[in-house]
């Protein structure tokens, strides 16, 4: 596909990601003042029917995004870069062909575990310019980042087979909504905070798309 091709589908991915971050940055509560008294622990509203469909894709993708804490603990004072590229094509052509096996489009499965990889690589880069500006932050333990991978490619695996079977809600008109709704939904269930919420944003944004194309490579 051509560069000026490509430009109305980045400015689509682009709004979506806002869009989608909008709404669950707005589902944040408000910082709380030093006079004002404990806030009661927020009650996750039911979420809407139509974003049933798309509730696996926003659980699994917070599920991914989560280990991402852990792989910038097992990399924090090592000198280890958090863009991986060996690993990262080890996971698209693994997911790949794990989408050509369950039937459903490889190029947009990669599509949106790039997605996934990039909200990943965000939370990673917030942690450790968190963690250098508060040293106290710093978590006590190191994973083992072997077995962090384990964790990844088991949610990875749940992931393809969540994208292939959502084909439909994927490519309705009222994806979007849907898919909102079950992100914000998920937020409030794991009380993200911005850094996650954004990256959760990020990692969903190529969900949706039109049924005769898919999007591109």
């Amino acid at each position: 596909m051509s560069p000026n091709a490509r430009t109305p589908l980045r400015r689509l991915l682009t709004a979506a990601t806002a869009a989608v971050a909008a709404v669950l940055l707005t589902a944040l509560p408000a910082p709380a003042t030093a006079q004002a008294a404990p806030a009661p622990v927020p009650v996750p509203a039911p979420a809407p029917p139509k974003a049933e469909a798309l509730r696996p894709l926003a659980v699994l993708s917070a599920q991914r995004l989560a280990t991402a804490d852990l792989v910038a603990a097992a990399k924090w004072g090592t000198g280890s870069p958090v863009d991986d590229p060996a690993r990262e094509r080890q996971v698209l052509d693994a997911v790949a062909r794990r989408a050509v096996e369950l039937g459903t489009d490889p190029r947009w499965t990669s599509r949106i575990f790039r997605d996934q990889i990039e909200a990943n690589k965000a939370v990673q880069r917030g942690l450790h310019r968190r963690w250098a500006a508060d040293p106290a932050q710093v978590p006590a333990g190191r994973p083992d980042l072997g077995e962090v991978r384990k964790e990844i490619n088991r949610v990875n695996d749940a992931l393809v087979r969540a994208i292939a079977a959502s084909g439909a809600a994927r490519t309705s008109p009222g994806c979007l909504r849907s898919l909102a709704g079950a992100t914000v939904h998920v937020r409030h269930e794991r009380h993200l905070d911005v850094l996650h919420t954004v990256a959760l944003a990020r990692s969903v944004r190529s969900v949706c798309g039109s049924a005769d194309r898919a999007p591109a490579s």
